[in-house]
């Protein structure tokens, strides 16, 4: 087995980290051969730490080979100490009658000292991966806060997105998930992002030509992605947890896998037309080094571009609701 690496995991004892913890333990993010240490981090309250103690004990009941150790805290500081990989899960969620600019303010908060912390202390090679919602925008507020760990080391995760999207079109297909390749997620990590139907592929042939109903694909498919999470909590009255977990496992696999394709959120630097200083869902190719590339050139018709406007605007948007917190 190789050497353990250490992961460290935000909001450990919430509903996405009960259904994720149990999958980095096993082997599905990082492989069958890579030992890792949990670096479990809660909130400091009395009912949150008894709960991750709990979630401990399960962990260890699984007799998982290659969990090597865990550390259990409410010390960020602690939690994020010498991470390779921070898993920023835990978030404020969305109360009732709660503003969207409320919440980004309250999140913004928790992430500015969350990037400074692991910026400090985390390992030389570290990387982010941010779940916790506005997830786009509180990975900008966390690198803004990095002197040491460059803007390419924190991602947002959008393929919960991907996931969805892929899905309806192998059903509206009658194929198997297999068979869709190539649907990337373009822009924020909410109901405006933009499914690129245009270029994803069916069997190898292009989806539209598979699917030829564009009133479907350009309505009914394009909201049900952007509003899967709502009807998730409209039918089980809670937010989704499982396939947030799996999709987090992808996100992070995928970027250890050479080769995969896939998208992910990253600082946009101006490409297709996004501002240069936002974090948006892209295309990208992980290369040999580990590191990871932004696809370009994929084609956009009048269609997809006036999508990206309009999910660009609501991260520019969030980026003036949080700019007193940049930098």
């Amino acid at each position: 087995m190789k050497p353990p690496i250490r992961v460290a995991v935000t909001g450990a004892a919430g509903q996405i980290s009960y259904s994720l913890l149990p999958r980095i333990a096993s082997g599905a993010m990082f492989g069958p051969d890579q030992q890792v240490i949990l670096q479990l981090i809660e909130v400091p309250f009395e009912k949150a730490m008894k709960a991750l103690e709990g979630v401990a004990m399960e962990l260890d009941d699984c007799a998982f080979p290659l969990l090597h150790s865990m550390v259990l805290t409410d010390d960020a500081r602690v939690g994020f100490k010498d991470a390779n990989w921070c898993l920023l899960v835990g978030a404020k969620p969305r109360g009732p009658g709660m503003e969207r600019a409320d919440l980004l303010k309250d999140n913004g908060k928790i992430f500015t000292s969350q990037g400074a912390i692991i910026d400090e202390v985390s390992a030389e090679n570290a990387r982010v991966a941010v779940v916790g919602n506005p997830a786009n925008t509180n990975c900008m507020i966390a690198a803004s806060k990095a002197r040491r760990l460059t803007p390419d080391r924190f991602t947002a995760m959008v393929r919960l997105d991907q996931n969805r999207a892929q899905t309806m079109l192998a059903k509206k297909a009658g194929v198997a998930t297999t068979d869709v390749s190539d649907i990337f997620i373009f822009g924020n990590h909410s109901p405006t992002m933009f499914p690129a139907f245009g270029h994803a592929k069916i069997n190898g042939k292009a989806a539209t030509g598979v699917i030829n109903d564009s009133a479907w694909l350009e309505g009914a498919f394009c909201e049900s992605v952007g509003k899967r999470g709502a009807a998730i909590i409209a039918a089980r009255g809670a937010s989704s947890a499982a396939s947030a977990a799996n999709a987090l496992v992808d996100h992070v696999r995928d970027l250890s896998t050479p080769g995969a394709i896939h998208s992910i959120a990253v600082k946009s630097e101006g490409l297709y037309g996004f501002d240069p200083e936002v974090w948006a869902g892209m295309p990208v190719k992980t290369l040999a080094s580990g590191e990871y590339e932004v696809i370009t050139g994929v084609p956009l018709d009048d269609f997809a571009k006036s999508k990206i406007a309009a999910t660009n605007k609501e991260l520019v948007d969030e980026r003036a609701m949080v700019a007193e917190m940049l930098g």
